[in-house]
């Protein structure tokens, strides 16, 4: 996962040219485009903003850590570190995905149907030793990266003004949105294709 020019998928599997998974893969080449166009757009944008390349891998990290996606989480980290970050940082992401791990999905839905499902479960705030070694911009991050991935029902103005507090733009709070939705969307296709290439 270390150059923009490979497939970002390929390596997370592990799929070279030619074999089964590629043939899988090549069937929908509009798909396998877009995905890593995406990927593209969000962690190596040709104008990066206000996002740094270091706070949008550790959160690629935290989120496949939160899913226990272990090789994913392993690949993010690394390009953390890749990115200029100390390694006290890499330390902090492992210690928030350990504070933070729980099942779910939590929260209310409004009266109704759907009200039996409803089920509360932890809403996670950082260790005051894991905010200090992240700073409060990837602390509030984490935060509401957790909220999207355990409680999405439970999303409200609160939550995005912790995030406006910390010194997250509009835009960014957009940018971190869409980094862990694609995030979901990359470890369900790698954890398919493992389990197809028979690499859990």
């Amino acid at each position: 996962m270390s150059g923009t020019d490979t497939d970002v998928i390929d390596a997370l599997v592990g799929i070279v040219p030619g074999s089964s998974l590629d043939a899988i893969r090549a069937r929908r080449p509009e798909a396998r485009a877009h995905a890593q166009a995406t990927y593209r757009a969000l962690f190596t944008p040709d104008t990066p903003g206000n996002v740094s390349a270091v706070e949008r891998f550790a959160v690629g990290a935290f989120v496949a850590g939160l899913h226990g996606a272990t090789a994913v989480a392993a690949a993010y980290a690394a390009r953390v570190a890749d990115s200029g970050a100390p390694a006290v940082l890499k330390d902090a992401v492992d210690a928030a995905v350990k504070e933070a791990k729980t099942h779910g999905p939590y929260g209310s839905y409004a009266a109704g149907p759907l009200s039996r499902e409803d089920a509360a479960g932890p809403v996670y705030r950082v260790g005051a030793a894991t905010r200090r070694a992240l700073g409060p911009r990837l602390a509030a991050a984490f935060e509401h990266t957790h909220m999207l991935v355990f409680h999405p029902r439970d999303a409200a103005p609160a939550a995005l003004q912790a995030l406006l507090d910390a010194g997250w733009t509009t835009t960014d709070i957009v940018t971190l949105s869409q980094i862990v939705a694609f995030l979901s969307f990359q470890i369900r296709v790698v954890t398919g294709l493992r389990t197809l290439a028979g690499r859990p």
